[in-house]
């Protein structure tokens, strides 16, 4: 499922960022139409804060507790 709300991870954060500022250091065109900043870390985080980058977070692996829980039911 995608998304373009701000995450709760701050090592989603990090990651949608970085992924973004390597996209525009490749020759992206930053979405933002008045940047604040110019270097593309900057740029990107301004662009996920305005909620203009989408992105999908992989699923999060199940625990052994949480296999044995759906077992036992």
């Amino acid at each position: 499922m995608a998304s373009n709300e701000i995450p709760e991870s701050k090592f989603a954060y990090v990651a949608i960022v970085s992924r973004r500022a390597r996209q525009l250091m490749g020759g992206a065109r930053p979405l933002v139409d008045n940047l604040k900043a110019r270097k593309p870390a900057r740029v990107a985080e301004e662009e996920l804060m305005k909620g203009l980058l989408e992105y999908e977070l992989p699923e999060r692996p199940e625990t052994a507790e949480e296999k044995e829980a759906k077992r036992r039911k």
